[in-house]
């Protein structure tokens, strides 16, 4: 009887997934053998593997990579530092807050900061420099990427640190490790589930991206994300559209497996 009321409660879990998972990505294949005229084709699928396709792909990935990279490199520190504070609650609460802001929001206000006439290049006109071409720049596109995407960095990592037994901190001082030790062979080590996990939670929007390219880079920043856009949206050409779409989730499926977190037997 337990076994059969177990089963039941997977019922709504199951019809989710079938909904709202297994089922846009069969329609995404369906619609990638189909041409711009509706008829059954492989061609997009050689399209995809030209010069032009694979350096959009390349492209894609290397912003992903340092958007990753930049986040991590802010959010470890931050993360470390609010584990030591003393309202860190109130801290995490304040990280979180932007998140709540439609992103479209926080781009235009982007906008008003790196413009031309906008906050920095004001003040930098104020003390002698002149105005810059700070927006429409791959620096403004990684910054606000950077924005956007690193209380999702941080989240994971703080929890991880959190979880972090303090006496495995103080073993390891005890036995006259230096702090870069302890860091590199005892702190790193175990919060690493944590990093891995953030790197998934910004890797993987971050190699879609295309609202911000457009406001923010100008379109001088060109992703996949962009051209699934493009297809749908201006060339009408799904089929194309939904290729591109295929690759995408083959390559987000491939971060998940190689971030994932292995259990290792007894």
């Amino acid at each position: 009887m337990q076994t059969k009321s177990r089963n039941i409660y997977l019922v709504p879990y199951l019809l989710f997934i079938a909904l709202f998972v297994i089922a846009p990505i069969a329609l995404v294949v369906y619609y990638s053998f189909f041409d711009i005229h509706n008829e059954f084709t492989l061609t997009n699928y050689e399209k995809f593997f030209t010069p032009v396709y694979l350096k959009m792909t390349l492209s894609s990935f290397w912003y992903a990579f340092l958007i990753t990279l930049f986040s991590l490199l802010i959010a470890y520190p931050t993360a470390y530092l609010l584990t030591k504070t003393r309202h860190k609650q109130l801290w995490l609460l304040l990280i979180i807050l932007p998140t709540w802001i439609n992103l479209l929001l926080k781009a235009y206000a982007f906008l008003g900061i790196f413009g031309t006439y906008g906050t920095i290049n004001s003040f930098s006109e104020f003390l002698g420099f002149g105005t810059h071409q700070i927006l429409f720049t791959d620096f403004s596109f990684v910054f606000v990427s950077v924005y956007i995407f690193i209380p999702f960095m941080i989240l994971p990592i703080f929890n991880s640190l959190e979880e972090l037994n303090p006496s495995l901190i103080y073993a390891s001082r005890d036995l006259g490790a230096s702090s870069w030790t302890t860091f590199h062979r005892v702190i790193f080590p175990l919060t690493l589930n944590g990093v891995k996990s953030g790197c998934q939670a910004v890797f993987i929007p971050a190699l879609s991206l295309f609202m911000i390219t457009r406001l923010i880079a100008g379109n001088r920043v060109i992703t996949l994300g962009t051209a699934i856009e493009q297809h749908f949206l201006v060339t009408q050409d799904w089929g194309m559209g939904a290729t591109i779409a295929v690759f995408l989730i083959i390559a987000m499926a491939i971060m998940m497996i190689a971030t994932g977190t292995r259990k290792r037997g007894l």
